[in-house]
């Protein structure tokens, strides 16, 4: 029986699992307008399973070290954020995807190295996977995925308009960091290339 009280932060099953810390419910800020006190949720609903909870473990707040974006991008240390949290009654996630971070933003923005997007990853309990919806209004980058788990991590995988591939993976998942990977293969081809890399650090639950 799924309990509603706690995120089940656990990636895989059985012998070798990897079993996160729990994240506890926590109400919208004291305070919150109409909209945000309707857009979230405490903890994920108890019609899904503690099993098929692939991102409940993401909530929170994290730093990110950004190391490619396009282009290897470690020598410039652009540093970025993602807030994340439960909403629609705890069917879904949604995050906010910020680069370069809040306190170091700067207008006008830079379309080429510059996101404050968002990503909605909502429960599909007939597909048995998440469906995986990213937009970034800055330069109209949208994606369309969905979202398995994959050994000890998540692979979501989708296919833009254009017929390319797109791969991305989060890897190296503890309790307070993650490794996130981004590839992109050409329509026919074989090899994937790399888009975009981030190391992320908690800084809060």
């Amino acid at each position: 029986m799924n309990d509603p009280h706690a995120h089940i932060r656990s990636l895989s099953t059985g012998v070798g699992a990897l079993a996160l810390t729990p994240v506890p419910c926590k109400a919208p800020p004291e305070g919150a307008d109409g909209f945000l006190k309707a857009l979230a949720a405490p903890c994920r609903a108890a019609d899904i399973d503690a099993a098929d909870d692939l991102y409940g473990w993401l909530v929170g707040s994290w730093a990110l070290d950004v190391l490619h974006f396009r282009e290897d991008v470690r020598a410039e240390r652009i540093k970025g954020e993602v807030q994340v949290g439960w909403v629609l009654e705890g069917r879904a996630l949604q995050d906010v995807w910020i680069m370069p971070a809040r306190g170091a933003r700067t207008a006008p923005p830079n379309p080429a190295k510059d996101m404050y997007g968002t990503t909605l990853r909502v429960w599909d309990a007939a597909l048995r996977a998440w469906r995986i919806t990213w937009i970034n209004p800055l330069n109209g980058h949208r994606e369309e995925q969905i979202g398995r788990r994959e050994g000890s991590g998540i692979v979501q995988l989708g296919t833009r308009a254009d017929g390319t591939a797109t791969r991305w993976r989060f890897t190296e998942i503890t309790p307070d960091s993650f490794h996130w990977i981004g590839d992109a293969r050409d329509a026919g081809g074989t090899a994937w290339r790399l888009e975009g890399e981030f190391l992320a650090k908690r800084t809060g639950t």
